[in-house]
C-alpha cells in the first residue's frame, strides 16, 4: 500500500505510531485534534490509511521528512480531504507537492471518490502553491466545522 514518487515514499502509519505521535504533542496542539478522528483511531483494530495516514519518507536518505493523510474515508458524496506537513528542515524541496499528488492518486484509485479537497489558511500560502501545482482549484473561503474560516481547494475526477 506504499505510494512512491520520484523523491519520497508514502508509508502507511500504524495505530501505535499515530497514538505515540499524539502522546508527544503539546497540550495546545493536541487540543486542535478532532475528537471524532481521535475516537476512530483509538477504536481501530486494523490498519486504515483513510484514518491513520502516511509517513513521508525521503527515498534517498531513508528518513521521515513529514506526514500526510485524509480526514477520513470518502463521504456519501465521494469527497475526501487531504492534509500534509513537511518538517521545516525539509521544506522547499517539492516533497509536499509529491505527497499531495500521491494522495490524490491513492484516493482516485477508490471508485467511490469523486472529489479530493484541501483547506488552507489563506489563498496565498505555501500550501496553496502545493495545491495549485497538484491541479486543485480554489473555490473560495468557507467555514469548516472543525477548522473555522479556511480556503477550500478542490480537484475533481
Amino acid at each position: 500500500m506504499e505510494r512512491q514518487t520520484p523523491n519520497v515514499t508514502l508509508v502507511p502509519k500504524t495505530r501505535e505510531q499515530v497514538l505515540a505521535f499524539l502522546d508527544e504533542m503539546s497540550v495546545e496542539h493536541r487540543a486542535e485534534v478532532s475528537p471524532n478522528w481521535l475516537a476512530r483511531v483509538q477504536s481501530m483494530t486494523t490498519p486504515d490509511p483513510w484514518t491513520l495516514g502516511f509517513s513521508v519518507v525521503h527515498r534517498g536518505l531513508d528518513v521521515v521528512v513529514g506526514g500526510c493523510g485524509f480526514k477520513g474515508p470518502p463521504d456519501q458524496a465521494g469527497v475526501v480531504e487531504i492534509a500534509y506537513s513537511i518538517d521545516p528542515a525539509h521544506q522547499g524541496n517539492g516533497y509536499a507537492t509529491e505527497a499531495a499528488q500521491a494522495m490524490v492518486a491513492f484516493a482516485f484509485r477508490d471508485s467511490q471518490v469523486r472529489t479530493v479537497i484541501a483547506h488552507t489558511l489563506s489563498a496565498e500560502h505555501a500550501s496553496a502553491r502545493v495545491l495549485t501545482k497538484s491541479n486543485f482549484h480554489c473555490v473560495g473561503q468557507v467555514i469548516d466545522p472543525e477548522d473555522g474560516k479556511v480556503w477550500r481547494w478542490e480537484r475533481c475526477r
